[in-house]
């Protein structure tokens, strides 16, 4: 370990900078040069020709995409009258969509080659300590067999990394900068708009506003429906799963069948199944009128509280299944000399039950709780399929079902509020965040990994 961190600081910006030979030094400017002074003339060439290639495209664009991102455009949409045609003819304006993404991209292009220049001054400062000591400097057939070899995981690593940065990291930046600005149907912002800063965010926070006030339901119900669709599916999941381990139920491969075959249905079909036998004039409906069980439609759907209770219990039906199969493997990986050790003390079926099955599986499940419960945050079949996040008042965005992704789904591809849906998102992540984190670092399975082991 001292060895390694030695290995690094011998090898840091700051001594190549300031031990560096003329070629190291060179490379401050001229990029690749200490590669090519030092023996690895291809490594050179190749990052020589990444810089140029920089300068070209920051001389020709991103030189003007990086100056037009403080203001985002200033040139609107104009008519002008033809009179040769008689009509009017429209000039194209700014688009400040396109300078955003445009803009954003070119400080990840700036960051690139930044991050390329650090790596090429190191690895020719590595290069002149080899020499300086006498030793070989690795060929360009070396270097290319260690990506098979030693090296094997920057091989394997770079596609994926190169993925997540394309399609997750510069999106989710992009989608960031959208909460700092006036980008939405509102004042007619939708082909050029501005910055202004912390405005949305003081709208989605403000309780007294109708953008707040709204938030703080979704949320509030959000959390709600997270626990119950969590932690109900859970417990009777794991019930449903020990009465079916038990030594005296009879036909455990048929009952598991069962439920697997639920799951086998695809999801969205069941929820749209649902979702019509609900309807006032459903299935359920006309089958309890006309037995006389009631007398008008009951409202699964129409009204708020009668729809939360609906949604949780139709997730319990689509969501226990899954539990069985998770908790069932596990159940029968408890040690049975626990059981029988409890048995002997005289423990009874609900002493040992919270004694000893209950906190195995806690240890063992707490990443799954964990997961689950950020996916019910982010449960956006269940909601949009059934309810479609209603019943919604008027002048509101948001149903009394609606989930923070059901709402910002809304709030960007229904009503283009593409700003204020910006900031649900960053919310949203924030809230992710810091429930898992918390909830993790304080349970067993991170402070005390070997106590069932």
């Amino acid at each position: 370990m001292a060895m390694s961190t030695k290995k690094k600081s011998e090898y840091a910006l700051s001594s190549a900078i300031s031990k560096g030979d003329v070629w190291t030094k060179l490379s401050m400017i001229v990029m690749g040069a200490g590669l090519f002074g030092h023996k690895q003339k291809v490594k050179g060439v190749i990052v020589l020709l990444f810089e140029m290639a920089f300068i070209v495209y920051m001389v020709l664009q991103g030189g003007a995409r990086l100056a037009a991102l403080p203001g985002l455009g200033t040139e609107t949409q104009g008519k002008v009258w033809n009179e040769a045609k008689q009509i009017y003819e429209y000039t194209q304006g700014d688009n400040s969509l396109l300078i955003l993404l445009y803009g954003v991209v070119t400080c990840f292009v700036i960051a690139a080659i930044i991050v390329l220049w650090v790596l090429q001054m190191k690895q020719s400062y590595k290069c002149q300590k080899l020499m300086e000591n006498g030793r070989p400097v690795p060929t360009w057939k070396e270097d290319m067999k260690s990506l098979l070899n030693g090296n094997l995981h920057i091989t394997l690593m770079t596609l994926p990394c190169l993925g997540i940065l394309i399609f997750n990291i510069v999106p989710l930046v992009f989608m960031i900068c959208m909460a700092f600005t006036t980008y939405s149907k509102e004042d007619d912002h939708l082909q050029l708009f501005d910055w202004n800063g912390l405005t949305q965010f003081g709208r989605v926070l403000n309780m007294n506003g109708n953008v707040g006030r709204q938030f703080w339901h979704v949320l509030a119900w959000t959390l709600v429906w997270a626990f119950f669709a969590t932690f109900l599916n859970y417990i009777l999941g794991m019930i449903l799963a020990m009465v079916i381990n038990r030594k005296d139920t009879k036909g455990k491969g048929f009952w598991r069948f069962c439920f697997v075959l639920s799951i086998a249905v695809p999801q969205f079909v069941s929820l749209m199944i649902m979702n019509t036998m609900l309807q006032p004039n459903g299935a359920v409906n006309v089958i309890l009128q006309n037995l006389g069980l009631i007398s008008e439609p009951l409202p699964f759907f129409q009204n708020a509280t009668w729809a939360r209770v609906t949604i949780i219990l139709i997730n319990l039906w689509v969501g226990i299944p899954y539990t069985m199969l998770q908790v069932t493997g596990i159940l029968q990986n408890i040690p049975v000399e626990l059981y029988e050790a409890a048995k002997m003390d005289g423990a009874g079926p609900v002493t040992i039950f919270f004694k000893i099955t209950l906190p195995y599986m806690l240890f063992v499940t707490t990443p799954y709780l964990i997961t689950s419960f950020c996916g019910n945050i982010n449960n956006f079949n269940v909601i949009y399929l059934l309810s479609g996040g209603g019943p919604t008042y008027v002048g509101d965005t948001a149903g009394q079902t609606d989930l923070l992704v059901t709402w910002l789904y809304k709030l960007t591809i229904d009503q283009q509020y593409y700003n204020i849906g910006a900031v649900i998102g960053i919310l949203t992540f924030v809230i992710l965040t810091i429930v898992t984190l918390v909830t993790y670092r304080h349970s067993k399975s991170y402070k005390d990994e070997g106590a069932f082991s």
